[in-house]
């Protein structure tokens, strides 16, 4: 009897040791050639290793660990990064970069596993992607997004004025990528539209922050200069129009720089149709407003009504920034760069750096666009801005060590209270930053989008020297 059971508990042990045998088999020797079968859906697990989306400082805006896409910055940079997921796809940065950033095929790397304890290596399907290194600031999007309030609707947008790099691209609302799978039906659900970029494919009318144009293209084209005088009884008729200030008022007798300063749009539709619409028109084109802008990810392109269609009295309402015009806030931190500049107008740039893998990395280099106005000119704009924000409408955006130049904006459109703009830089006399803020149905810009601006400024230079 005991001979009998010693051979059943021998026939167990020999059992198992074949089964642990053929077991070994399969994860030391097998393992390899079953992942690389094409069907395997634990094949794209193990080799899918999507490159790095760095910041200008090296800090990873988005990465892979495992299966998970991590992403630094969570909400504050979440339309501009985008996200990753094999569930919905890819978006913003994420979505433009995907050919440098996905695997590519047979990029397989050898490493050891636990096969080497038998003395055998095994290829780990390991497919890394490439890394992009950005121009935007984790840092500063985060004094960013603590500037700007929850609840509202709008954008803010950080740039260095001299190279066309985008620092921060923040907007309101957003959402967090790493909670993306959970959250994807409740951020659908919404109307306020989360997942929208407003920085750069929101289209709103820019107001009186679109006086910089008109201002630039009057005082370098010779029609007006700083010395005309302009008397502002409250209203301006025209072709069948009455056009009036933000609140009715009556500016009175303003020079140049006074009319800019106290955001005269009675003045203001005088400085336009006296420009004409030839100039007028010209000077659009030379700040590329209304042209496509070519960048990494979609930019919407201006609404510029053709100008064979364009009456005296609509040519004075787009003087002001009304009208049938409709802009990006990217479009409007361009016009405040090209100022903040001397006049010359950098292409902007997200893209800093690409490292393919096996390949050098690849610097992009900041690219001049245009000149729109001349070096002059540009100052003199600079004073004007200056004015606005020492004594005008945007008093709110002082700092007290360092002088910042600025021009508000309230623009009204139907069905809501007035976006409220603020496009500024600083430091005025050598800029470093320019920011463009628009808040949607808040009111004056002097009083809703200024203090964002200025908060921005305070915390954004000591960390941009």
């Amino acid at each position: 009897m005991k001979g009998r059971l010693l051979s059943v508990a021998y026939a167990f042990v020999v059992l198992f040791l074949v089964i642990a045998a053929q077991h070994a088999h399969v994860q030391l020797v097998e393992r390899s050639a079953i992942l690389d079968r094409p069907g395997d859906p634990r094949r794209a697990q193990s080799v899918r290793l999507r490159g790095e989306l760095l910041d200008a400082t090296g800090v990873p805006l988005a990465r892979s660990v495992g299966e998970r896409r991590l992403y630094a910055a969570g909400a504050a940079l979440s339309q501009i990064v985008g996200y990753s997921s094999p569930i919905y796809g890819e978006s913003g940065l994420e979505a433009a970069l995907d050919p440098i950033l996905a695997p590519a095929a047979g990029d397989d790397a050898t490493s050891t596993s636990v096969a080497s304890l038998f003395g055998r290596r095994t290829a780990v399907p390991e497919r890394r992607g490439g890394q992009v290194v950005l121009t935007l600031r984790r840092d500063i999007a985060q004094v960013v997004d603590r500037a700007l309030p929850d609840g509202i609707r709008g954008a803010a947008i950080v740039m260095d004025p001299r190279s066309g790099a985008v620092l921060a691209i923040v907007n309101r609302p957003a959402f967090d990528p790493n909670s993306l799978a959970s959250d994807w039906n409740k951020l659908h659900a919404r109307g306020d539209a989360p997942f929208l970029n407003r920085g750069l494919n929101g289209l709103y009318p820019p107001g009186s922050t679109f006086k910089m144009v008109t201002a630039s293209a009057a005082l370098d084209s010779g029609s007006s200069n700083l010395d005309d005088g302009f008397e502002d009884p409250g209203y301006y008729n025209i072709g069948g129009f009455s056009l009036h200030n933000a609140e009715h008022e009556a500016t009175g007798y303003q020079s140049f720089t006074g009319a800019f300063a106290l955001s005269s749009n009675v003045d203001f539709a005088q400085i336009g149709v006296k420009l004409g619409l030839d100039t007028f028109y010209d000077y659009l084109h030379r700040f590329q407003i209304g042209q496509d802008m070519v960048l990494v990810v979609p930019a919407s392109r201006d609404e510029v009504p053709p100008q064979a269609t364009v009456s005296d009295s609509e040519l004075a309402q787009m003087a002001f920034g009304q009208g049938s015009l409709a802009v990006t806030p990217l479009r409007m931190a361009l016009v405040g760069a090209t100022i903040a500049n001397g006049g010359v107008l950098m292409h902007p740039t997200l893209v800093k750096e690409i490292q393919s893998p096996g390949t050098t990395a690849v610097r992009i280099a900041p690219v001049v666009w245009t000149r729109p106005i001349s070096a002059q000119t540009a100052q003199n704009m600079r004073d004007l801005m200056l004015a606005v924000v020492k004594y005008g409408t945007g008093t709110a955006a002082k700092l007290a060590s360092v002088a910042v130049a600025g021009k508000t904006g309230t623009a009204t459109h139907p069905g809501g209270q007035p976006d409220a703009w603020f496009v500024c830089f600083a430091p005025a006399m050598q800029p470093r930053l320019v920011v463009a803020v628009i808040v949607e149905d808040a009111g004056y810009g002097g009083v809703v989008a200024a203090p964002v601006a200025r908060a921005i400024l305070a915390g954004a230079l000591p960390l941009y020297q």
